[in-house]
This record gives C-alpha cells, sequence and structure tokens, in this order.
C-alpha cells in the first residue's frame, strides 16, 4: 500500500476544455475505501476549506490516506498533502507533503512564485532547499485535480484521445496523460451513476503493472465526482470506491 494518496490523486486528474461554472467550492468532502484484493486497506479523504495566504484568497485543499486493521499492522501509511489554490487563477501558491509509508518519510513545502515560473522546494528532513524551473501553469501534486476539475465540457473528447497537463511532484515537472474510454452506468453506494471512464497514462515498473493499468470512473455532471478506481499493480491490485461525500456545489445525478 505505499504511495497510496499519490496513487488515488494521480489517478483522479481529468483534462476538460473551456472553464464554465465551479465545479467545487469550499466545504465538499470525499471519502474513500480502498481494497487491497480483497481486504479494506485503508481509506483516503478530500477536502476543500477557505484560507488567506499573504493575503491572497485561496482554496486549502486537504487530503490524506492511511491504513487501517490488519493493513496497518503489516505496512503503516499515514500520508498528508495540502494546496492552497488562488481562488481566480486556480494554480497553487504552496503545497504542503508529508508522508509515513511504512517507516519512509518524507516532509517537504513548495512555494510557487507563478510569475516568474519557479518553485522553492524546502525538505525538512534533509534540511535542504533548491528553487526549480516550472512551465507556466505547473500544478502540484494535489491542485491538478482541482484545476482540471472545474474544466467541465469533455464532448469534444472523443473515445481513444488523450489530454496532458504539467504537474510538479518530486521535484520534477511531469507532462501527466489520461485517455478518454468511453462512458457507462455504475453502481455505487449512493445508486446508479452515469460515469466517464479514463485510463490515466502512467510508467510502468516498480509500483504499477504496466503503463495502461489504471482505470478512472468520474461521475457524468457538473460535480466530476471521482467514483471508483481500479489498476493492476506490480503484485496484486487495488479498487478504490466513493465511501461518503458532502458539500457538492451541483447536484449529484443518480439515475432511478
Amino acid at each position: 500500500m505505499k504511495k497510496l494518496i499519490l496513487f488515488f490523486v494521480l489517478i483522479i486528474t481529468v483534462s476538460f476544455d473551456s472553464p464554465q461554472e465551479d465545479a467545487y467550492g469550499v466545504g465538499e468532502f470525499f471519502k474513500f475505501r480502498i481494497h487491497y484484493g480483497i481486504v479494506n486497506a485503508g481509506y483516503a479523504t478530500l477536502e476543500v476549506k477557505d484560507a488567506t495566504l499573504s493575503g491572497k484568497k485561496t482554496f486549502h485543499v486537504v487530503g490524506r490516506g492511511y491504513t487501517t486493521g490488519m493493513s496497518r499492522f503489516f505496512f503503516k501509511v499515514d500520508d498528508l498533502y495540502e494546496s492552497y489554490i488562488d481562488k481566480e487563477t486556480r494554480n497553487p501558491y504552496q503545497f504542503v507533503r508529508k508522508i509515513d509509508e511504512g517507516g519512509y518519510t518524507k516532509n517537504q513545502e513548495g512555494f510557487f512564485n507563478q510569475s516568474v515560473n519557479k518553485v522553492v522546494v524546502k525538505d525538512y528532513k534533509h534540511k535542504t532547499e533548491k528553487t526549480l524551473y516550472v512551465p507556466k501553469n505547473t500544478q502540484d501534486i494535489l491542485s491538478t485535480f482541482y484545476y482540471l476539475r472545474n474544466h467541465p465540457n469533455i464532448d469534444k473528447l472523443k473515445i481513444g484521445e488523450s489530454v496532458a497537463i504539467d504537474m510538479f511532484f518530486d521535484d520534477e515537472t511531469t507532462k501527466f496523460k489520461l485517455k478518454f474510454i468511453g462512458r457507462e452506468n455504475i453502481t455505487t453506494k449512493f445508486g446508479v451513476v452515469p460515469a466517464m471512464i479514463f485510463r490515466p497514462l502512467v510508467q510502468s515498473g516498480r509500483v504499477f503493472k504496466e503503463q495502461e493499468s489504471l482505470t478512472v470512473w468520474i461521475s457524468d455532471d457538473n460535480n466530476k465526482v471521482p467514483l471508483r478506481i481500479k489498476a493492476s499493480l506490480a503484485v496484486g491490485s487495488i479498487k478504490a470506491d466513493i465511501e461518503a461525500y458532502k458539500g457538492l456545489k451541483n447536484p449529484f445525478k443518480t439515475k432511478k
């Protein structure tokens, strides 16, 4: 279950076309149950709060991932990701990454200067600081999801087409790509929900079984709620389903 929240956030980033009405707002909350095979391995949560950072009004987004039960006994995970996002530009000002995965720890903060396309990364564990160049409008790992959710017009995407966005993670910028697969109705805890299906293109190897080993279902409405995630890993498989939600900005559509 290493990199639990990283896995979760990466595979729910979906790119759209022209911005329309906001897909999210302060008070939104998601909780997901994560299964490793048949085992209930843990949970992940995403929450949007209000904050002011250096006089700027921001969304303070908090993502957490943690193992439970026997999974926690065998491999403890406690991950925290935070992002402060400008309410006007939707670009991040600052990110926080604190992780503890089976004893592997990381404690970092990043500070974006969007006007000069730079980010300062402070590593508190190793007591280092570095300044890196990034492309214009680069997102951090968590802000990517919210930046792209806010572009809900996907009608121009055809089956098989891929989209991409620049995302900063682990001291480098990655071109993260998604491929649109199609639509279907899926059964959730809250009923049958119309969903869009996407397949992120990820690098095969240490964690994921192959380049197209991930599949994600997103609600086909103005909220763009991540409903279900499946992945084949190097060992076993993992699945996440939405367990709870509140504070959605738009009606959550289900089929009768």
